[in-house]
């Protein structure tokens, strides 16, 4: 028996490596770089509030945010950052938010976590509808 590392146990460690590092970096957003928060500033334009369907949503990829309407006139603002591994949610379908990258699912009333594996809600973000565009608060 000898001591130290052995060029089997050096072999399998950079193999190990080589598989892992890549991914670990498919868990990003996919220009590469982790999303973090949400990126905007009070008074911002999102869109029209006719793009967001009652019991659905919109998500505004650039800035991270995803607004939903759970009924008619009722507007929530959540970030789009799953809390799970900082992907960008993908969907908004049937009454969840939902992230491709791992299957997470979020709730458009409140943004609470109706399927894992995430374990926190979205960040809540202020939007109000002024005129007919959606904008942050």
């Amino acid at each position: 028996m000898t001591d130290g590392m052995t060029r089997r146990t050096t072999l399998t460690g950079a193999a190990a490596l080589g598989v892992g590092v890549p991914l670990l970096a498919a868990c990003g957003s996919s220009d590469g770089s982790t999303a973090t928060e949400p990126d905007t500033t009070a008074g911002e334009t999102l869109g029209p509030s006719s793009d967001i369907p009652v019991g659905g949503g919109t998500i505004y990829a650039d800035q991270k945010i995803v607004v939903t309407q759970p009924t008619e006139g009722d507007f929530k603002g959540f970030s789009a950052v799953c809390t799970h591994q900082s992907c960008l949610v993908s969907t908004v379908s049937d009454g969840t938010i939902n992230c491709t990258c791992h299957g997470s699912k979020f709730s458009i009333d409140d943004g609470s976590v109706v399927n894992g594996p995430a374990t926190s809600a979205l960040a809540a973000v202020d939007v109000s509808v002024d005129g007919s565009s959606v904008v942050t608060s």
